[in-house]
Formats: structure tokens, C-alpha cells, sequence
């Protein structure tokens, strides 16, 4: 099962998908019957729609089903926005994540030292997926000791694919134009493995489906 972990588009593939949701999208999109797997978070580019009320909306759609992780959310020295300010927003997210059992879906730019020290200071229990991952494998290293888990998209070091361990590592299409199927494909043959090897994005996707029959009954 080719599972996509994180992308913009709306997917027109028989592969689940998990699409992550500006805040209009999501106040459109919770309030009708569209059938699907979202993320809704406060990208750290976008920090300044943070406010108490957005709060509010992000914690209600997490009683949404239909909503299965928390982000994109993470932190960016590229931004306009002060690093303390989108530590204190993510902080926030994290917060949530673990009260409502939520994984999170991290964007982190040139900020690893301060989100490995969030993670040390906060101890989260919930899976942090750090997506769209270009760096280098000494990154990751770092990365895996920190315990989260790495997305790779239709951009990749070859190396750092080749070092991250399958039960860590999950495809997404992001923003791309390919397929979750061809990206996997491009995965695999760097491990030299079947694509359908790469199991870790299928059993988060039984994970949350699981979750959501239990929520039914």
C-alpha cells in the first residue's frame, strides 16, 4: 500500500493520502460530508494567524475523524517570523497532539538543535514525522536519536534514504507533480528492496483507520 504521509493536492489515486489543510480549507472541509484524511496546523511561515480563536478551531476539528495528525507545524529560521514566537506556537501544537493522540507533521528548516531540545523538554509520546527531509545522513543520525521519523518527497539525498532504517521512514508527494507510487518506486531501488517493503506509512494508515472504527462503534 502506497500510503502518502503529506501533500497539498487533492489526490486522484486509489492510494490513501494525507492532505494537509490551510485553516479555510479546513473550516470548509469539517463542515461538510467530503470523505478523506486531513492535517491542520500553523506553519511556522504563517505564525502570525496565530491567535486564541484559531486555537480554539484547530482543537475542535481534532474531534474530527477525518482529521488524522497535526501540522504541517515546526519551526524555520528562514522565516520572517521570530524563532521564540514559533517555538511558543509549536509548543502549543505539541501540547495538543499528545492530549488528543495525534502524530505531528513537522516542517524544520535550519532549526534541528532547537526542535531536539523541544523533544528532550517535552517528551512527547505521539510519533513526530519530520517531512520533506533533503539533509544530509549525519542529520539524521541525529534525527533517529532524537527518535522521530523521516518523509522523503520527489527530492532526496541518496544517502540519507539509503541510512534511514524502514520502520522510520515514509514517502509523500508534498507539493510534487509525481506520483506516490513513483516516489516510492525511486525509494526503493535506492535500498535496494521492493516498494512494497516499505511498510511504515501502511501501518500508520491501519493505525488511524483502526482508530477511527473504534471511534465509531
Amino acid at each position: 500500500m502506497f500510503v502518502d504521509i503529506h501533500t497539498h493536492n487533492k489526490s486522484e489515486s486509489n492510494y490513501p493520502s494525507i492532505r494537509n489543510l490551510t485553516f479555510p480549507e479546513a473550516g470548509q472541509i469539517f463542515n461538510s460530508y467530503e470523505n478523506g484524511f486531513f492535517s491542520v496546523g500553523f506553519h511556522p511561515w504563517f505564525v502570525n494567524e496565530f491567535n486564541p480563536e484559531m486555537l480554539s478551531k484547530l482543537k475542535n476539528w481534532t474531534a474530527d475523524s477525518r482529521m488524522v495528525a497535526i501540522g504541517e507545524c515546526g519551526l524555520d529560521k528562514n522565516s520572517q517570523f521570530d524563532l521564540n514566537f514559533q517555538i511558543e506556537v509549536f509548543k502549543k501544537q505539541i501540547l495538543l497532539s499528545e492530549k488528543k493522540h495525534l502524530p505531528v507533521i513537522i516542517h524544520c528548516v535550519s532549526s534541528f538543535n532547537e526542535l531536539f531540545e523541544l523533544k528532550k523538554q517535552l517528551n512527547p509520546q505521539q510519533i513526530w514525522i519530520i517531512h520533506g527531509f533533503r539533509g544530509k545522513p549525519e542529520l539524521v543520525k541525529q534525527i533517529l536519536k532524537a527518535g522521530c521519523s523521516i518523509s522523503f518527497g520527489e527530492h532526496f539525498n541518496i544517502e540519507s534514504v539509503s541510512f534511514t532504517p524502514i520502520e522510520k521512514l515514509f514517502v509523500e508527494t508534498d507539493e510534487s507533480q509525481l506520483s506516490i507510487k513513483e516516489i516510492y518506486n525511486q525509494i526503493a531501488e535506492i535500498k535496494n528492496i521492493n516498494p512494497y517493503e516499505l511498510t511504515a506509512g501502511e501501518l500508520f494508515y491501519k493505525k488511524i483507520t483502526s482508530k477511527i472504527s473504534k471511534h465509531k462503534t
